[in-house]
């Protein structure tokens, strides 16, 4: 059965150890002929880039405000440095990662954001600057690629309809991607092995949660604090058309594959019902 599957890295992984052994575990799955598309961000790096630029970094209740400098330098991090150094990890370790971004063959498809009320951001609409929505992507192309074996790879800027780019969360690329897709699979490289009953016990994961099951872990206190909102909106990825959302991390080689192939063998898996 070919499954399709949409990963998530944050930036920080494109440089890390773990990225070989996610690489192997990829290199198995289109083997074995599923499709594979990857969505990167690089949040850390482009801080990093943006005070050794002498730039301030403006957060509006956790999102990156974006004018032209900050844009200018997502293109150069997320675009450039990250998607090139990305694809090259995958291209060492046998994946034919082909890098894109939203102005590549108008590949995620965006309108600028409206200002809008933010939780946490105060009553009035807060403008976020050359920020987008996405719209759609061009699925044609990736049905292309996915028919030779490549891998997508996506970098989080989308572009309108008149060529300008945008900054786009990578978790929300990630996931309307899996939805237009109709994902199998969401996974989400995580810095734990999966969603645990004791966060300090790697051996209480929590192989498979439904939503149901969810609701009734927050009410008896087993999820708490930050999980919450997190779970929250991995299971509203599900109402958008993907399958499943898989967390995992601190991968073991053959981990990646068989948390896709076999749900629940690792990491967590977040079903409807």
């Amino acid at each position: 059965m070919t499954h399709t599957i949409v990963l998530k890295l944050g930036g920080e992984l494109v440089h890390s150890p773990e990225l070989d052994v996610i690489a192997k575990d990829l290199r198995a799955l289109v083997d074995g002929f599923n499709r594979v598309a990857i969505v990167h961000g690089g949040g850390p790096q482009a801080t990093a880039l943006q005070k050794t630029l002498g730039l301030e970094t403006r957060m509006v209740a956790g999102r990156r405000f974006t004018d032209e400098k900050t844009l200018e330098v997502m293109k150069y991090v997320v675009a450039g440095q990250l998607n090139v150094d990305l694809c090259g990890r995958l291209l060492a370790n046998g994946v034919m990662g082909v890098g894109l971004h939203g102005a590549s063959g108008w590949m995620v498809q965006a309108r600028r954001r409206p200002p809008r009320v933010m939780q946490g951001a105060g009553p009035e609409p807060v403008d976020l600057g050359l920020v987008g929505d996405v719209i759609g992507f061009n699925l044609p192309l990736l049905g292309d690629l996915f028919e030779r074996r490549y891998v997508p790879v996506l970098a989080c800027l989308g572009c309108d309809d008149r060529g300008q780019a945008l900054n786009i969360n990578g978790d929300t690329v990630a996931s309307q991607l899996a939805g237009a897709l109709r994902a199998d699979a969401l996974v989400l490289v995580t810095s734990t092995p999966g969603v645990l009953r004791d966060v300090k016990d790697p051996a209480s994961r929590i192989p498979r949660i439904t939503r149901s099951e969810f609701e009734r872990m927050v009410a008896d206190g087993t999820i708490s604090g930050g999980m919450i909102p997190k779970l929250e909106e991995s299971f509203d990825v599900l109402k958008g058309g993907a399958r499943s959302v898989v967390i995992i991390g601190k991968l073991a080689p053959g981990d990646l594959a068989r948390a896709v192939l076999s749900p629940g063998a690792a990491g967590t898996v977040l079903v409807a019902e």
